[in-house]
């Protein structure tokens, strides 16, 4: 079992720095990304010249070093003024870990350098539009082609489609053999013959970065775009999420401490019944409410990050119970947060309502909050 958690010094100081980045270059820009919905490339630039996106990358190929806790710290503190923000480093993170996991030397080098260098941006292609939980009933075929493969198939909400020039996909490559064992993973470039994308999905949440579909009609890719040992990519399907879900637990967190904090600053400034609402209990009940569940997720997202940087055998069961309890608690606490702000906390000048729509995709990808539960409950009863 992993130690308990604990920040050292220089994350807490590299948390501080995060936070003043955040509120000074990304908060004035939330509302406005938002609205228009449109991927902030001038943030992308400001994230790799902050050195922002090599944090959690090995420094043996290119990144700073760090690992899952440091990646979390930034990903809460981005996600605390904006989780559609946050999806920058995150879902390139996303993209990454399965060459991380299971690549090669060289596949590690040229991902690693990419994203820290801004030249290259990664997306994860692993749903479909007929296998979401079931994800290793996908219908994505892979055929043997010469020195290489060939590839077809439709993938359905992909983060960052369009703007990602690279995209991990996974699709089956030996269709009578057992399923969940018959899948590989394929690094595809994003000009490829025979790739394209479909529509833009129009979301409540998490705007400004864009969701579509990926569709593959014919393309071809050599071997060595295979990522780990063919049919063996559902493994490393599940093992990246494994290693992801606690920062999804962290954008989670982030969205619920963003509220908390915007919702005790209006309650101490509004004023009814000739006295700021802050002094009423009932006000003050449900702000420890939110405190509290919002404390409990940061140590349950922190020390599952703490167990897939040890590469703890248990990380799967913490990061199913961080991602689904802090997630849950985000949809929570946001609600609470409009609810606090009343009539002002259901329009769009006040960031509770677009943190409330923020929070409930959290409850969704990566995994369900369903099948969080199943993984859990499966755990528990092994």
């Amino acid at each position: 079992m992993s130690e308990p958690f604990a920040l050292r010094e220089e994350q807490e100081l590299f948390r501080q720095a995060v936070r003043e980045f955040a509120e000074a270059r990304l908060a004035p820009r939330a509302a406005q990304i938002d609205e228009t919905d449109e991927f902030p490339w001038d943030v992308h630039k400001a994230f790799v010249e902050q050195g922002l996106m090599a944090v959690g990358y090995p420094e043996e190929f290119g990144g700073a070093g760090g690992g899952p806790v440091d990646f979390c710290i930034l990903v809460e503190e981005v996600s605390r003024v904006s989780a559609g923000i946050s999806l920058i480093p995150l879902v390139n993170r996303l993209g990454a870990l399965p060459i991380l996991l299971a690549g090669t030397a060289e596949q590690k080098k040229e991902t690693v350098d990419g994203i820290v260098s801004g030249a290259h941006q990664y997306s994860y292609c692993l749903t479909e539009p007929g296998s979401g939980s079931d994800a290793a009933a996908m219908a994505s075929r892979a055929e043997k082609d010469g020195d290489g493969w060939r590839i077809n198939g439709t993938k359905r909400f992909i983060t960052n489609a369009g703007i990602s020039d690279r995209y991990v996909y996974f699709a089956v490559t030996q269709p009578e053999g057992e399923k969940g064992k018959n899948i590989t993973a394929f690094l595809i470039e994003g000009d490829a013959e025979g790739f394209s994308l479909g529509k833009s999905e129009k979301k409540m949440g998490i705007r400004g970065s864009p969701t579509r579909e990926v569709i593959c009609d014919g393309v071809w890719v050599p071997n060595d775009a295979v990522i780990g040992e063919v049919n063996q990519g559902f493994q490393v399907a599940m093992r990246t999420l494994d290693y992801s879900r606690p920062t999804i637990a962290a954008q989670a967190l982030g969205i619920a401490q963003g509220a908390l904090d915007y919702a005790v600053g209006y309650v101490k400034e509004r004023e009814q019944f000739g006295q700021p609402i802050a002094r009423f209990e009932g006000i003050q009940f449900m702000l420890a409410d939110m405190a509290m569940a919002i404390e409990a997720s940061r140590l349950l997202t922190y020390k599952a990050a703490t167990m897939a940087e040890a590469s703890d055998p248990q990380v799967g069961y913490f990061a199913a119970i961080a991602k689904a309890f802090a997630s849950d608690t985000a949809m929570i606490v946001t609600t609470d947060a409009v609810q606090l702000l009343g009539g002002y906390g259901y329009i769009k000048d006040f960031p509770v309502e677009r943190m409330m729509r923020d929070a409930k995709i959290t409850q969704i990808y990566e995994g369900t909050n369903q099948i969080q539960r199943v993984v859990i409950g499966r755990r528990l009863l092994k």
